[in-house]
């Protein structure tokens, strides 16, 4: 590039935005940069000197660019901005990149030297950077044996990194960065941006720099090798009403109505190449990358950022386009004569650009292009649109091209369509995170290789989720694991919504995309780790770490949209409350870290973990209190009107927590969570404005008819007084479930349904342990929730009952009589000999965590056992094959896991044993193999189950909907009548892909729940 090349790119890019970059790469790379003088390390920047940045300038642009950025990092940092100097035919020709211009329109940093001139008394540090065969400095210095790039040359974005002594003349010493490509040099440039503390998220985040005294090269070479996949990006979508009413309160629209413009796009732009991508698919909902702004799309090239279209956009055209510039209907059999010059231009315009091409086609707005399997249609379109890239560019095979097989896509595909090698399949998931085809058999050898196109967020059934983050970085992790043991890395794109809520998981991704070999099965909480030392004050990185990974799983057990108030039970196995508790423990945690923060960090993260932890709270007790209103309700319950006021109040508090997210930063992100996310009524598209649950007042009057005194039991509606029962017997019983020996706290409520004070009393046999026996409640008192346990040692062996009796300083022994809670007992002790294993409740259930099985025995035919995924899934972790690669297996060569347990309950025929395996909603990747298990109990008969089974498009396999829903996959098999005593349990798991998380045996006690029984007794 020549002197007036520069100057020309200079001129664009400040028309297009005067901004300074940010910040950083992937996590968990090696070390370049230190911050003390160790070992004869290489002073780059201090307080009193800038760092000078050597570049040629006939370089790239975006290399040029990225340069600048480091240079205003290190101002950022020190306090003090770097210089650049650039070279041409061995000639200064800095004067020609003044870079002053650009920051200090910003502001950023008046202290900005240029072409090396030095401030009084400063001396300066010197990294060299360029690109391999674009850069005149870096191969000279190839020439002259100073570095070494035989391990990168030729390569994708690979970099080297390393001190070289006597670069050039009249430096001793400098920090060189050769990149192998025009990317590989800029991720090497903001691979030191990383390390000297400038977030990417800098910008999106209001992430605020490390300050340091001095910033030092280390004496290493860091070989950086090519990414694990090769494009990685994210597609920007469901972009209103958040992003859309951010954009339009920023941005001027363009003459198509559109804000989104080179002015939004240089921050992503940025974003994305401090993340380590280079792939973005642009917002398509109602704008047009290439016409809404002719500056975009040559902006994005000089960024060296590669363009898409997304998965319903071919031919580099916008979905709006077609309105806008499309004559007739968007039908190919009707209307391909003008289809197929709107193809044409769309290329052409591209050409100039690095582009991955999107064939294929889909109907109007993201829909089918017909109601059946049309494969002849479809094989017409992707025929032509490779002749138009022949005529175009000369040879379709040069070109990056991919299929992206989206919903019934996918089924032209199974169908026999054919589509060249050199275009990439783009292999999809459910919309939940859960892939549904990987490459299978030669599919593999394809010359354009597969990827896979991933959500974060999404619009459709069986609900929207947009609001916030609810992405488990561990299922994430899983997933994409598989996506690369089967070869799918040529493309990975990922739906993220608005951007904004979602940084964690994107940073994320990118750095699994980036090399996906520094993080294994257990990498999440040190991942986090990491990214909070990065992003926060490292003295609390593992309290940061620790509360984003418990609300990962909380906020992945089910996505905010689809939590109704009944979706945790409020009487079975205390479930809402404890979940609640996890919540509320979360909101303490999250806001004590937030309180010793500095200042200038509050604001960023009150934005990534703050605001999601508090907010996820809130809407969470607003729906469970919901539940509690409506069956406190039922119950004649004074207490009802308190949950009543406190939905409202937590409706407020939405309210509160989106307004005060708007006005960080003097409103910066205003309009950024206007997302509606309260009043789904039972369809998958948002509400059009919040609105509570359902629920119900209780009206006192002077009056109860029912006395003032009300009891109510765990696992049951039934209170009393309450129903008829009551009034026939002259008195009224609940009944607690079961107890023995095994058995957790059972418990009961006392509560006010009157308009007097009273005092009650339990009375019980003394074997009985209460939380509480007396109190006294006012009518507007707190309900009273008692404990009850037993002392197994003074309890009368074998089976029992005993009866708690209740009584009231009022109405009860007047009017109605003794209300009194009967509990049945069984006072039989396990046998030592069972040393280890699970013991039945008493009520008829048992459950285990995947990872606590008695044995694990490999298999004896193959290497295969079994990976624990800690924190996987919905409440522990979860088991799944070691070998994604595996083939199917039987119980002969799957490992197996074993669980004993003890049961004191006998089934009977009309009351089986059921056994229920929770499993992680993922789908079958290989089409021809159902995802698959083997059960067995004791020596009866093996069972072998497939339970998902994937149909063509828009059908999901049989219970889909629910187990998206539910984050798991419930899979029964029933074992007819089994005797009380030892038993053990074996289960294999014979397909890949199969992910175990808890078993729950049912004797015919388990009673509904969201996340199965609590973990029964574990002897040993």
């Amino acid at each position: 590039m020549d002197t007036s090349s520069v100057s020309r790119f200079l001129v664009h890019f400040l028309s297009v935005l005067c901004l300074v970059s940010g910040f950083v790469s992937a996590l968990g790379q090696n070390a370049t940069i230190g911050f003390e003088d160790k070992r004869g390390s290489l002073l780059l920047a201090s307080r009193e000197s800038h760092v000078n940045i050597v570049l040629d300038a006939r370089d790239w642009p975006g290399v040029l660019r990225a340069a600048y950025d480091v240079a205003v990092d290190f101002g950022r940092v020190t306090g003090r901005n770097g210089s650049i100097t650039t070279k041409t035919g061995g000639y200064n020709a800095s004067a020609v990149l003044n870079a002053s211009m650009i920051f200090n329109v910003t502001g950023i940093n008046k202290d900005w030297s240029v072409g090396g001139k030095k401030n009084k008394g400063d001396e300066e540090g010197t990294i060299i950077s360029g690109t391999i065969g674009n850069s005149s400095v870096i191969d000279a210095l190839i020439k002259k044996k100073k570095i070494d790039v035989s391990k990168i040359l030729g390569k994708w974005e690979a970099f080297v990194s390393v001190v070289v002594e006597n670069p050039m003349d009249g430096v001793d010493e400098a920090l060189v960065i050769a990149g192998s490509d025009r990317r590989g040099t800029i991720y090497g440039l903001y691979d030191i941006s990383e390390q000297i503390g400038v977030s990417p998220w800098y910008f999106f985040a209001d992430v605020p720099p490390r300050s340091r005294d001095e910033i030092y090269a280390l004496k290493t070479t860091k070989v950086q090798k090519s990414p694990t996949v090769k494009y990685r990006g994210i597609f920007i979508n469901d972009e209103a009403p958040a992003l859309t009413g951010w954009m339009n309160s920023r941005y001027p629209k363009s003459k198509y109505g559109s804000a989104f413009g080179a002015d939004y796009y240089s921050h992503v732009f940025e974003l994305l190449l401090r993340l380590r991508a280079n792939y973005l698919w642009p917002a398509m909902w109602g704008s047009m990358f290439n016409a809404d702004d002719p500056r975009s799309q040559p902006l994005a090239d000089e960024y060296a950022i590669v363009m898409g279209t997304s998965h319903t956009e071919p031919m580099v055209r916008a979905t709006k386009e077609w309105k806008n510039f499309g004559k007739g209907i968007w039908q190919w059999t009707e209307n391909n004569a003008s289809i197929y010059p709107f193809f044409v231009d769309g290329v052409t315009r591209a050409k100039p650009y690095e582009n991955v091409v999107t064939v294929g086609m889909r109907g109007e707005h993201d829909t089918a292009m017909s109601a059946d399997v049309q494969t002849d249609v479809l094989q017409d379109v992707v025929d032509a649109q490779q002749k138009i890239m022949n005529d175009v560019y000369g040879d379709a095979k040069k070109v990056p091209q991919m299929w992206c097989l989206y919903k019934e896509v996918q089924d032209y595909f199974e169908a026999g369509m054919h589509v060249p090698d050199h275009v990439t399949l783009l292999w999809t998931e459910d919309n939940w995170g859960n892939i549904r085809r990987l490459p299978v058999g030669n599919e593999t050898s394809r010359s354009g290789g597969a990827g896979i196109y991933y959500h974060f967020d999404y619009v459709g059934d069986p609900r929207d989720y947009k609001w916030i983050n609810t992405i488990q970085l561990q299922k994430t992790r899983e997933q994409m694991y598989q996506a690369v043991k089967r070869q799918a890395t040529e493309i990975w794109i990922v739906n993220v919504g608005d951007l904004k809520p979602y940084e964690i998981p994107i940073s994320h991704w990118f750095d699994l995309a980036y090399d996906i070999n520094l993080w294994d099965e257990k990498s999440a909480p040190k991942w986090l780790e990491m990214w909070a030392s990065r992003t926060f004050d490292t003295k609390m990185t593992n309290d940061i770490a620790a509360v984003m990974d418990k609300y990962g799983s909380l906020a992945a057990m089910r996505k905010f949209e689809l939590i109704e108030p009944n979706s945790f039970n409020v009487l079975n196995y205390e479930e809402a409350d404890k979940i609640l508790t996890q919540w509320t423990d979360l909101t303490k945690s999250a806001q004590a870290i937030y309180d010793k923060l500095s200042k200038d960090q509050q604001g960023a993260f009150f934005e990534m973990v703050l605001h999601p932890v508090l907010a996820g709270a809130n809407f969470v007790d607003i729906q469970v209190s919901s539940a509690k209103n409506n069956l406190y309700a039922n119950q004649g319950r004074n207490s009802a009107n308190v949950l009543f006021q406190r939905v409202l109040d937590g409706m407020k508090k939405d309210h509160e927590l989106t307004s005060r997210y708007h006005s960080l930063f003097n409103g910066k992100w205003n309009h950024m969570m206007d997302q509606t996310h309260l009043g789904y009524q039972g369809y998958w598209q948002q509400p059009m404005r919040q609105i509570t649950p359902n629920l119900q007042w209780v009206m006192n009057l002077d009056r109860s008819l029912s006395g003032d005194m009300g009891i109510a039991v765990e696992r049951s509606n039934a209170s009393v007084p309450g129903d008829d029962k009551w009034h026939d017997n002259g008195g009224g019983n609940l009944n607690l479930a079961p107890m023995n020996p095994y058995t957790a706290p059972r418990w009961l409520e006392i509560y006010s349904q009157g308009t007097q004070t009273f005092s009650w009393n339990i009375s019980a046999d003394p074997f009985v342990k209460l939380s509480q026996k007396s109190g006294t409640i006012a009518p507007d008192g707190k309900d009273v929730r008692i404990y009850v346990d037993i002392d197994w040692s003074k309890a009368p062996s074998g089976g029992g009952k005993t009866v708690l009796n209740i009584s009231s300083s009022t109405d009860y022994g007047t009017q109605y009589g003794m209300p009194t809670v009967t509990i049945l007992l069984n006072n039989t002790i396990i046998p030592s000999s069972f040393t280890s294993g699970f013991a039945e409740s008493g009520a008829g259930e048992l459950a285990f965590e995947a990872e606590h099985y008695t044995r694990l025995v490999p298999s004896k035919s193959n290497n295969l056992t079994y990976t624990l995924l800690p924190g996987y899934g919905r409440t522990l972790s979860a088991l799944t094959l070691s070998d994604p690669l595996a083939p199917s297996l039987t119980s002969s060569t799957a490992p197996t896991l074993e669980y004993d347990f003890y049961t004191f309950t006998r089934t009977t025929p009309l009351k089986s044993l059921n056994l229920t395996l929770i499993l992680a909603p993922t789908l079958n990747t290989s089409p021809k193999r159902p995802l698959a298990y083997v059960v067995q109990i004791d020596e009866m008969k093996e069972q072998r189950r497939q339970y998902v089974i994937d149909q063509k498009q828009p059908k999901f396999p049989v219970g889909w909907e629910q187990a998206v829903a539910q984050s798991a996959w419930l899979n029964t098999t029933s074992w007819g009548v089994v005797e009380p005593g030892k038993h053990t349990l074996r289960v294999w798991l014979v397909e890949p892909g199969v992910v175990l998380q808890k078993v729950v045996v049912d004797l015919g006690g388990v009673v509904p729940s969201h996340n199965g029984p609590t973990e029964s007794f574990r002897v040993g």
